[in-house]
């Protein structure tokens, strides 16, 4: 059974139950805190709070399901391991297919079985908001403009800038080889 169908510690709140739901769409809300994340992983995302809107519109043959996410990730600076909150709204679409076997067929199409009787869009959630998140965490108050800046340089970087002619004698040497 694929990841998605697992539910982490018994989490029920955010499973929807598909059997008794009629053939329309479906509007369900989640607010997301940081037992959220203590549950579904902490590795990229400490904490967060977040406001979920997830549209099911059920079909005879499969079902849609838009997730809109708004809301703020707590994380910390890679520079200077100062906390900060990461504004995130975006929207995902995820399609659920009727199948022999549960299976992943890429990542907006997920195959499922008739008899499958709830979805747990927990784990898609948490997905989504960790694909929001930048792989280089910066403070807000670093600038782009800090990023470009040379952290370290060597006195030959110095020299070469100051428009110096002289030459390492090592490369004189291996001139002097040609």
């Amino acid at each position: 059974m694929p990841a998605h169908f697992k539910n982490p510690s018994g989490l029920r709140e955010f499973s929807v139950n598909i059997i008794g739901l009629s053939k329309k769409a479906h509007l369900f809300e989640f607010e997301i805190k940081d037992g959220f994340f203590e549950k579904y992983g902490k590795e990229v995302v400490s904490g967060g709070n977040f406001h979920v809107q997830v549209t099911l519109d059920k079909k005879e043959s499969f079902i849609e399901v838009d997730f809109g996410i708004s809301g703020k990730a707590h994380l910390i600076c890679d520079r200077t391991l100062q906390p900060f909150d990461y504004p995130i709204e975006n929207t995902h679409k995820v399609v659920f297919k009727y199948g022999e076997e549960a299976k992943e067929i890429s990542d907006e199409i997920v195959v499922i079985t008739r008899d499958q009787d709830s979805l747990d869009l927990g784990q898609f959630i948490y997905e989504f908001i960790v694909l929001s998140i930048p792989i280089k965490k910066l403070h807000p108050s670093l600038s782009i403009e800090d990023e470009d800046k040379i952290v370290y340089s060597t006195s030959s970087d110095t020299a070469a800038e100051e428009g110096s002619d002289t030459i390492d004698p090592r490369w004189e040497k291996l001139k002097k080889l040609k």
